[in-house]
């Protein structure tokens, strides 16, 4: 039977847009519908209205440690050896090491205490996965955000070392990306850890882990005055090479570590989300 168009003729009435979306060819059935931007929308409306003040805030740890330690503890310690072996201010050594940190703390924040109150408490993700989305659309929605709140944090940290002169010229923009590959990599994984915690006791268990990577992993010091098993150790976390990824890019040295630093991460990242998103099938479609 024809149907009337809303025109009055005769004919097909047009599609609506959700029935075209929901035709779409896709490649992952069952686990992604293309809609991950339903999950975006709703959270910079959160954040628009409730989260803002949050968000602001983490902004002012890295440059504490900047101003405490970068001027303060630097004033004594003079110049570190940094990439390729040149010899660089100290303020200058651990800038690019709080901007990795930064971008790592944004996103572990995002992807673990608001992943684990919204599924645990509120239960939004076993809404959203009775509509046409999929755990992948809510991975992908969710690891988005903390992405943005990485970049936020990146791009005002950046702001601010080239308003003190800590860094110039147009090479160390590209820590801002970096910032933001270093963010996805934690984020793909911290949704996926935070969906085994029950209780608030075990999310403390995430903050055991963060302290002592971002404590050893040569973000105020090079990890070179660490026992040698202790460096092995070390240099297979993903804080590391984020750092050691930033320093480079701050003084503009380049080399295969460059290129081994980013892939490190850009494996993470695919690992992530594929853990990710098995991790929500398993717990909502049963």
């Amino acid at each position: 039977m024809t149907e009337v168009a809303p025109s009055g003729g005769m004919g097909p009435a047009p599609m609506p847009e959700i029935v075209k979306r929901l035709e779409r060819p896709r490649p992952f059935p069952g686990d992604y519908s293309g809609n991950a931007r339903a999950v975006i929308e709703r959270g910079f409306k959160v954040i628009l209205t409730q989260n803002w003040i949050i968000i602001v805030s983490g902004f002012f740890e890295p440059l504490l440690y900047l101003f405490a330690m970068g001027y303060g503890l630097g004033g004594m310690i003079g110049t570190v050896t940094g990439p390729g072996g040149a010899e660089v201010p100290y303020i200058q050594f651990i800038a690019p090491a709080l901007l990795a940190s930064s971008a790592m703390n944004g996103a572990i924040y995002d992807s673990t205490w608001n992943v684990f109150f919204k599924m645990r408490f509120a239960k939004l993700y076993q809404a959203m996965v009775q509509t046409s989305l999929g755990p992948m659309d809510v991975a992908i929605g969710e690891i988005f955000m903390a992405l943005f709140r990485g970049f936020l944090y990146s791009l005002g940290f950046m702001g601010v070392l080239y308003g003190l002169g800590i860094v110039s010229g147009v090479t160390p923009l590209l820590m801002i990306p970096a910032a933001v590959l270093v963010a996805f990599g934690f984020a793909s994984f911290g949704m996926g850890i935070t969906s085994f915690m029950k209780t608030f006791q075990q999310m403390d268990l995430i903050n055991f882990v963060m302290l002592p990577m971002f404590m050893l992993s040569g973000t105020l010091f090079p990890i070179e005055v660490l026992p040698g098993a202790l460096q092995g150790v070390v240099m297979a976390m993903p804080l590391w090479h984020g750092i050691e990824l930033m320093r480079q890019l701050a003084v503009g040295h380049f080399d295969w570590s460059t290129l081994a630093h980013a892939g490190y991460f850009l494996v993470m990242v695919g690992l992530g989300l594929w853990f990710t998103t098995m991790r929500l099938r398993k717990l909502f479609l049963r």
